[in-house]
C-alpha cells in the first residue's frame, strides 16, 4: 500500500475552504490509486487487452453484427466500446475489498479528511483508465477498418455517453464490493454482470432474435447506449422502429442518471456505515 498524505480538515470557514479541502484529499486518494498502477502493470494491461480481444474474436471468428446491412464491423465496434464500460469493473471491486479486508479504509476513516475523498479517489481512477480503454479500443477498431462518419462533435458526444455509462457502472460495483466485503466474493457479484452485456444490442440486432428477447434486449440499459452511440457515430444501428430503439439517446442519458440516482447514495452511507 502507497502512503496517502492528508491534512487536517479544516472547521466551517466557508463552502470555498471546504471544497478545496475536498478537492485536495479526493486527488491524494486518486494519486494513490494511479500508483498503483505503476506496481501492477500486469492487471493494467490485462484489462486493456481482454476487450480487445473480444473484439478481434467476433470480428473474426464468431461473427458480430448479424442481421445488419453493410460492413458488421461499423455495427459491432461501437457496441463493444459500449461492452468495454461494463467489464472491467472486477478490478474496481477487488481494490475496494482488498483495502477493506486490510483495514485500510478504517485508517482512511480515522485520519482527518474529507469521508467521501477515498470514493471520489477511487472513481476518479477508475474514469482514467476507462478514458485509456476507449482510446485503445478505439485504436484497435480503426485498425480493423470501423470508422465513424458524423463529425468530431458528434464523436465526443458518443464519447461521453459512454463514459456516463462508465461512471453508473462504476458506482455500482462500489456498492457491491462494500456488500460482498471479501476479495473472494468479487467474482461471485461480477458474474451479475455477464447478463447486462451479453443480453443486449452489442453484438446482434433485436430485429435478429425472437419478438420477446428482441423486447428485453432493446431495453436494456447497455442496449440504450450501444444504439445511441451508434446514430452518433453513423453507424448501422438495426433500427426496430421500436419507442426504445427510436429514442435511444434519451434512454442512454436517462439509464445511467437513474442507476447513479440509487447506487451513488447507497455507496455512500455503507461507507460512512463501515465499521461502525
Amino acid at each position: 500500500m502507497s502512503a496517502a498524505t492528508t491534512t487536517a480538515v479544516p472547521g466551517p470557514d466557508g463552502a470555498a475552504s471546504r471544497l478545496g479541502w475536498a478537492l485536495a484529499d479526493s486527488w491524494t486518494m486518486t494519486r494513490r490509486e494511479l500508483a498503483h498502477w505503476a506496481r501492477q502493470p500486469v492487471a493494467v494491461i490485462v484489462n486493456l487487452v481482454f476487450p480487445v480481444m473480444l473484439l478481434l474474436m467476433f470480428t473474426y471468428l464468431v461473427g458480430g453484427g448479424r442481421g445488419v446491412p453493410g460492413d458488421p464491423t461499423e455495427y459491432l465496434v461501437p457496441g463493444m466500446l459500449a461492452l468495454t464500460m461494463a467489464f472491467g469493473l472486477e478490478a474496481t471491486m477487488l481494490a475496494v475489498t482488498q483495502d477493506l479486508g486490510k483495514g485500510v479504509i478504517d485508517r482512511f476513516r480515522s485520519m482527518p479528511m474529507v469521508p467521501g475523498a477515498v470514493l471520489v479517489g477511487r472513481s476518479a481512477a477508475d474514469m482514467l483508465q476507462s478514458v485509456v480503454s476507449l482510446a485503445v479500443m478505439t485504436g484497435v477498431g480503426y485498425a480493423v477498418g470501423w470508422r465513424w462518419h458524423n463529425g468530431a462533435a458528434a464523436a465526443l458526444g458518443a464519447v461521453g455517453l459512454l463514459l456516463l455509462l462508465r461512471f453508473a457502472m462504476l458506482w455500482v460495483g462500489i456498492q457491491l464490493a462494500m456488500v460482498a466485503g471479501r476479495p473472494e466474493m468479487v467474482t461471485a457479484v461480477q458474474i451479475l454482470v455477464w447478463p447486462v452485456g451479453f443480453l443486449s444490442n452489442v453484438f446482434a440486432t433485436p430485429a435478429s432474435m425472437p419478438g420477446w428477447l428482441g423486447a428485453v434486449v432493446e431495453w436494456n440499459p447497455m442496449s440504450a447506449t450501444a444504439t445511441a452511440v451508434r446514430e452518433l457515430f453513423g453507424n448501422p444501428g438495426g433500427a426496430t422502429g421500436s419507442w426504445a430503439a427510436e429514442n435511444a439517446e434519451l434512454l442512454a442519458v436517462l439509464w445511467p442518471v437513474a442507476i447513479i440516482t440509487v447506487f451513488f447514495p447507497l455507496a455512500v452511507r455503507k461507507f460512512a456505515r463501515l465499521s461502525r
